[in-house]
């Protein structure tokens, strides 16, 4: 008969009968609820804000959510092609836009998907309409897509608090106009200059517009939500 350490959670066996497992006390503070793991509870938030998918792609069928849709997509064409300018105080690195506005605004609105489709078909009829000095780039069309998506999985069904629209202008920051738009200029111009450059360009570009664009949100998240509740 093999000795027995109970204390340790080891296989105890005895003799004429089968080994019996005995489970660690921190197995079972796990079991019972009172250890519960982060993973888990960054699995449960995943999960929430993944129902959001399928939940704005109904939006859709909503005859006012389609007609609200097109507007917004009209307004992003129309402040995209008018309503910008270049702080040639930056060394021309800072462009200034309210482009963004409407695909927020249907972001928080309808959810990822319509707010994505405001930002890849307003990207992509906005060089239709006026075409810019070279051809079409499709990466500027995948950055106005996950602009749109990013803000609609951050604040499509939650309350426009500051925090929240902070966090998402922060995400959208770092993925699309940051790291990714770098990323389009550095391939859109044959590698010329280094990607660092691009990086810190845009970096410092999104610094000088943090506090107002972020404040715009703030400022129009009452509108917004009084909107949403009228077409609901």
């Amino acid at each position: 008969m093999r000795k027995v350490f109970r204390e340790r959670g080891v296989v105890a066996e005895t003799k004429g009968r089968p080994a019996i497992r005995i489970p660690h006390p921190a197995v079972t503070r796990l079991l019972s609820g009172h250890c519960m793991p982060a993973f888990f509870i960054g699995g449960v938030h995943l999960i929430r804000y993944l129902k959001k998918f399928p939940s704005s792609l109904r939006e859709l069928k909503n005859v006012r959510a389609l007609a609200a849709v097109a507007m917004l997509l009209a307004l992003r064409i129309v402040l995209g092609m008018f309503a910008n300018a270049t702080l040639p105080c930056f060394g021309n690195t800072v462009k200034i836009s309210a482009a963004f506005i409407p695909i927020a605004v249907t972001g928080a609105l309808f959810g990822p998907v319509p707010a994505g489709l405001v930002g890849a078909l307003g990207d992509v009829l906005s060089f239709i309409i006026a075409p810019t000095g070279g051809g079409y780039f499709p990466g500027f069309t995948i950055s106005g897509l996950l602009t749109g998506m990013i803000y609609g999985f951050v604040l499509y069904g939650e309350k426009l608090r500051l925090p929240r629209i902070a966090i998402a202008w922060a995400v959208n920051t770092l993925v699309a106009e940051t790291f990714l738009a770098a990323f389009w200029l550095y391939t859109l111009y044959a590698n010329e200059p280094s990607y660092r450059f691009y990086l810190t360009a845009r970096l410092i570009s999104q610094a000088v517009k943090c506090a107002p664009e972020i404040l715009i949100l703030f400022a129009l998240g009452k509108p917004v939500t009084a909107l949403g509740r009228k077409l609901r």
